[in-house]
């Protein structure tokens, strides 16, 4: 009997520890709605490239100013959206649970986050400046898949393989420029649906 409790005690010191060094507050619904946003996103870069003047054009692969802007203003909407969403349901998370939403734990998470995004940023805007729009969508894939690996230590265990998955993604659009919307549509549209759901269940419920 002792030894049964003396588990349980380990145990739940155990799970104190975890709540210490990991944002707990992150909800799986952040995630489906982000994985929306991501497929309405892909969806109307969709259209913007294959329909209409542009269909009947070869100027995009030149360089089409105009059309990039517009993508580049939807890809920002999208992750604007997602971070207000995420935000959100982690603050109503925390209210319920009781925890702290911004503490150390929170802070080196964005930090984490912050340094290899902002690097994949200014890669990005690098890529667009030479007009290398084809490897736009690897070189986002694979920064963010990173950024997730470096935050990973401060986030459910399950979001490393989300990581991997984004990094494998990222590498494999770099060997297939002209399909990179399909990838993207993939990595932040379909995964982030899928870990969501999952994480929902899991954590959420």
């Amino acid at each position: 009997m002792e030894s049964k409790s003396t588990a349980q005690d380990i145990e739940y010191i155990r799970h104190l520890m975890d709540r210490s060094v990991k944002f707990v507050s992150l909800s799986g619904l952040s995630g489906i709605l982000a994985g929306v946003y991501a497929l309405f996103g892909a969806a109307y870069a969709y259209y913007q490239l294959y329909s209409g003047a542009v269909a009947r054009s070869v100027e995009y692969y030149n360089g089409r100013i105009p059309v990039v802007i517009d993508l580049l203003i939807a890809a920002f909407l999208v992750l604007a959206a997602s971070l207000a969403t995420g935000g959100w349901f982690s603050y109503r998370k925390a209210q319920k649970t009781g925890a702290s939403l911004w503490n150390s734990t929170s802070r080196r998470l964005l930090i984490n986050l912050a340094v290899p995004l902002a690097a994949g940023g200014v890669f990005t805007l690098v890529l667009v400046s030479q007009g290398n729009y084809q490897l736009v969508a690897a070189a986002v894939l694979l920064f963010y898949g990173l950024a997730l690996m470096n935050a990973s230590v401060h986030l459910f265990d399950e979001i490393r393989y989300l990581a991997y998955l984004e990094i494998v993604l990222g590498l494999v659009a770099a060997f297939f420029p002209r399909h990179g919307l399909l990838f993207w549509s993939l990595g932040f549209g379909v995964l982030h649906i899928i870990y969501g759901v999952l994480m929902y269940k899991k954590y959420d419920r």
